[in-house]
Formats: C-alpha cells, sequence, structure tokens
C-alpha cells in the first residue's frame, strides 16, 4: 500500500473551507452551464494571472467549444491581505477581441473593482460581450456594483489560500480552498 500523500503547508490552515472533492465537482457543473451558453460558438477565454491559473486550466479541460485563451495580470492587493485601492491592469493581451464573446476568469470576486476594471477594458477593446467565471464569490467585501455570471463557491469574508489563491506567493499549490491561520499573516506586535 502506499504512503498517503502529505502537504506540510496544510498545516497553516486554520480550517479548510472547500475541499479539493468539491472543487473538482464544481468545476463540472461550471463547465456544463458555460458548454450550454455559448455551444455552437467561438469563445475567448481571458483568465487573470497569477490567481486563476489553476482554476482555468482545469476548466478550460471541460469546456467543449471552441476557444482561444489570453491572460492579463491585474490586481488589487497591493501589499498586505485587503483589496484596496484603485486596481492595476497590465494590459498585455496578445489577441484582437474586436467582436469576440469573452469570458473572464478569476480566483475571487471580493470587493469587484478589479474585475469592474478589466471588464471595462475588454468592453472598450470592442468584446462584443463579456461574461465573467470565478471560483470564489466574497460578497461581504464588495464595493462596486458587479456580479459575475458564473460562480463556483460564495464564501464568507475569510483571507483564503489555495488553489491559486496566495499570501505573498506562497500556497498556490494548495489542492483546497484554506482559511489561514492568523499568525501566518498578522503583523507581529
Amino acid at each position: 500500500m502506499a504512503a498517503k500523500k502529505t502537504i506540510p503547508e496544510l498545516k497553516h490552515l486554520d480550517h479548510v473551507l472547500v475541499s479539493e472533492v468539491a472543487i473538482k465537482k464544481r468545476i463540472k457543473a461550471l463547465a456544463e452551464k458555460i458548454n450550454r451558453a455559448y455551444r455552437g460558438q467561438d469563445l475567448t477565454v481571458i483568465a487573470i494571472v497569477n490567481g486563476a491559473l489553476i482554476f482555468a486550466a482545469d476548466l478550460l479541460r471541460q469546456l467543449r467549444t471552441p476557444l482561444r485563451l489570453d491572460c492579463l495580470r491585474a490586481t488589487s492587493y497591493h501589499s498586505g491581505t485587503q483589496a484596496g485601492g484603485k486596481p492595476v491592469i497590465v494590459d498585455n493581451l496578445k489577441l484582437d477581441i474586436t467582436g469576440q464573446k469573452v469570458l473572464l476568469v478569476d480566483d475571487i470576486l471580493d470587493t469587484g473593482n478589479t474585475l469592474f476594471a478589466v471588464r471595462e477594458l475588454l468592453l472598450a477593446k470592442g468584446a462584443a460581450s463579456v461574461r465573467t467565471c470565478v471560483l470564489l464569490d466574497k460578497k461581504a467585501r464588495r464595493s462596486v456594483p458587479f456580479e459575475a455570471e458564473y460562480v463556483g463557491f460564495v464564501i464568507p469574508d475569510e483571507f483564503v489560500v489555495g488553489y491559486g489563491l496566495d499570501f505573498n506567493e506562497r500556497y498556490r499549490n494548495l489542492p483546497c480552498i484554506g482559511v489561514l491561520k492568523p499568525k501566518y499573516y498578522a503583523p507581529k506586535t
């Protein structure tokens, strides 16, 4: 019998919020909704990296519509653990999205500032439509009126890591979504 694989960073979690099994099941359900919505149509997927990288990869493997993929960088987390301030968008799209149906994929919808700004950028670049798919939706932190069309999980206002989400670029590789113990990110007093 093989030894059970352990992930040392799991000890840094206060608790697991969403299990690896639940994530896989939900991604399959989201992909089915997207497949129905775009059946017989071309689709351009824009993933916001680094956070959406893992989610987008798993989602794309489930999509059956012809698609093109591009990525851009955008963040509202300039430092620390709270989204705030004006989002910084590094517009490095390589694809022409003029007249295209775009699916914007991100790891988390928090304040809404970043996704709102990116959606406006894509529409300004001539996208025919922009729908949004997020793994996590933290409604308690919303500061602009923005809702995603496709949502994996609605979560409470806790600091989460794993499955692409990070704290100082760590924990992205965790196979689940967990709440990080405050001692690993709270300032020392």
